[in-house]
């Protein structure tokens, strides 16, 4: 087992039975790179204590276990309240992001887009979210129009500014506004990855920022 980290690369990599994981964040202090290099640890913990066997079972990090990322409450983008219980009986995937983000997002959404396709069928037995962290810009019209248009199954959902607080926290998401003189007045730093959830409803993959479509599709096909 073996663990190595750079803050410059924006992330921590680990290796767990000749696997390598990499956790990816942007942090911007030294107090969150340290509050994120000790969660990437955690997912090191929750990965090394399975069976060799089990752990090679999924390309993504295995947090099957973890106590974070249990409940999700906010809206989405029809203006329903939303919860992750509604999806029980369907794989999900969760994504936190903002439509104003230049890059990591809409190629993340178009990954998950492509991810469908490999799927085919099975597709409809998987739910897509996109949870905003700038509820300052992305009402629900915003939304409404950004999400469904890679695939019209996916659902964004917003919130207050106190209920995306809240699901950050829960998710252990890194957040931060970063101001700036271009048109769009602020960015946002924040974590890249996405959770994978079985059809019960439980915490089981963190996919890294970046995985390919093929190796997320089959990920997902052994959750189903």
């Amino acid at each position: 087992m073996r663990i190595t980290h750079n803050f410059l690369l924006q992330g921590v990599e680990f290796i767990v039975h000749d696997r390598i994981h990499v956790i990816t964040f942007m942090p911007v202090n030294l107090k969150m790179k340290t509050r994120y290099f000790l969660m990437a640890l955690l997912m090191l913990v929750l990965a090394a204590c399975k069976p060799a066997g089990e752990q090679n079972r999924f390309s993504a990090t295995d947090v099957s276990g973890a106590d974070f990322a249990q409940a999700l409450s906010l809206t989405d983008h029809t203006g329903k309240p939303r919860t992750l219980a509604d999806f029980k009986g369907k794989a999900v995937a969760i994504f936190f992001g903002y439509t104003h983000c230049p890059d990591v997002c809409p190629t993340t959404m178009a990954d998950m887009k492509q991810t469908m396709k490999l799927l085919g069928a099975r597709s409809d037995e998987v739910q897509v979210l996109f949870v905003t962290l700038d509820p300052e810009r992305d009402t629900q019209a915003v939304l409404a129009q950004y999400v469904p248009s890679f695939d019209k199954r996916f659902i964004g959902l917003y919130g207050t500014k106190d209920e995306i607080a809240k699901a950050t926290a829960d998710f252990k998401i890194f957040a931060s506004k970063v101001e700036n003189s271009g048109k769009s007045g602020y960015t946002i730093d924040h974590s890249a990855g996405l959770y994978l959830y079985d059809k019960t409803g439980k915490i089981r993959l963190y996919v890294a920022y970046g995985e390919k479509p093929a190796v997320i599709a089959a990920d997902i096909e052994k959750l189903l």
